[in-house]
């Protein structure tokens, strides 16, 4: 546990660090969404009904923008495989390093989207199933998303490749998340949207570790 705590540890000061990245991804979802209002005008009815719609989309975007960084560094300076030839399990690896993306990443996006959602006139009512779907959303993103990141480690301008590969996955949680707010806007309980949002997160909590390794250690021969 503790080889696991400080890898996770040493990922999330080296993002501090850098801050670009995860500045990067903030600056990103904060002006795709604010490019919304500009396009389609300023009307209230209409903003309210495309905000959640809108909000998800780009945070699926800003997270894939930062996905490349999960495994690509430490793979160029080496220092993946001292990592691989570390005590700890590959499977854990895989999970701290996610937890860190999700951390420097994800729950940034879980804080602005409240902010995000009043400059789109969502209603006020939906914004704590909004924080919710995004608390339960973002992780799976970083979950799912580490397995592309994973797969295409060592692949040079991969991005493109990376994208490919986690958009059909991020599309569950997309629609889930939409729904759920969307649901609390309209009046509606969006408890069962919930539930599938929390059910995706423990299907990829448990599963995207194992994959992760599993890619890990083929790119790793």
């Amino acid at each position: 546990m503790s080889e696991f705590l400080a890898l996770l540890r040493r990922d999330v000061l080296l993002a501090r660090r850098q801050g670009g990245a995860t500045t990067s991804v903030a600056v990103f979802f904060i002006l795709t969404v604010t490019l919304f209002p500009l396009g389609v005008g300023p009307e209230s009815a209409l903003l309210g009904r495309i905000a959640s719609g809108v909000i998800w989309v780009a945070a699926l975007l800003a997270t894939m923008l930062s996905l490349d960084r999960m495994y690509q560094s430490d793979f160029e300076d080496g220092s993946l495989d001292l990592i691989a030839l570390s005590p700890l399990p590959l499977e854990l690896v895989s999970l701290a390093k996610t937890l860190a993306h999700w951390a420097t990443t994800g729950l940034l996006l879980v804080v602005l989207s409240p902010l995000l959602g009043v400059l789109m006139q969502l209603d006020a009512s939906a914004f704590p199933t909004l924080i919710a779907a995004m608390a339960l959303g973002t992780p799976t993103l970083s979950l799912l998303g580490g397995i592309g990141a994973a797969l295409t480690v060592g692949v040079k301008r991969g991005g493109v490749l990376l994208s490919l590969l986690v958009i059909p996955l991020f599309i569950p949680v997309l629609i889930f998340g939409v729904a759920a707010v969307d649901a609390a806007a309209s009046g509606l309980s969006p408890r069962p949207h919930l539930l599938i949002l929390g059910a995706l997160f423990l299907f990829s909590a448990v599963l995207a570790p194992l994959a992760g390794a599993a890619a890990l250690r083929l790119n790793l021969e």
